[in-house]
C-alpha cells in the first residue's frame, strides 16, 4: 500500500526533527574537544585568526593612491599596438584591419608595424 501525501510530509518533519537533534549532539561534542585542545596548548583567538588584526597606519603622501574602479559602461583607452605610415592603427585584438592584413600578404611582417 502507498503512503498519502501527507503521510510523506509528516515523516520528513520527523526526519528533519531527527537530523537536527543529531546534528546538535555531534556539535556538541566538536565543541567540547575543541575547548579542551585550547587549553591544553593555550592557545588564543589570534593564534585561531580570530582576533580582529590592527589596521596598518596609512603612509603620508608617499603611498599611492587606491586606483578607483571604472564606472558602468566606460571603456579603457584602446592601446596602439601597430601603426602604418598612413596613421591607420591596430591594438592587437580582432580582425585585423585590411591595411594590415594587404602589408603581411606583400611580404611585411608585424614587427614592421609595432609602435615603440
Amino acid at each position: 500500500m502507498t503512503k498519502s501525501y501527507a503521510q510523506i510530509v509528516k515523516q520528513i518533519e520527523a526526519l528533519k526533527a531527527e537530523a537536527d537533534k543529531a546534528r546538535r549532539k555531534e556539535i556538541e561534542g566538536v565543541v567540547g574537544r575543541i575547548r579542551e585542545a585550547i587549553d591544553v596548548y593555550g592557545l588564543t583567538a589570534e593564534d585561531l585568526g580570530l582576533a580582529g588584526k590592527a589596521k596598518p597606519v596609512k603612509a603620508a603622501a608617499s603611498a599611492p593612491a587606491k586606483k578607483r574602479g571604472r564606472k558602468a559602461g566606460a571603456k579603457a583607452a584602446p592601446v596602439v599596438k601597430f601603426r602604418n605610415e598612413s596613421g591607420g592603427t591596430w591594438g592587437g585584438r580582432g580582425k585585423r584591419p585590411q591595411w594590415l592584413r594587404d602589408a603581411l600578404a606583400a611580404g611585411k611582417t608585424l614587427a614592421d608595424f609595432a609602435v615603440k
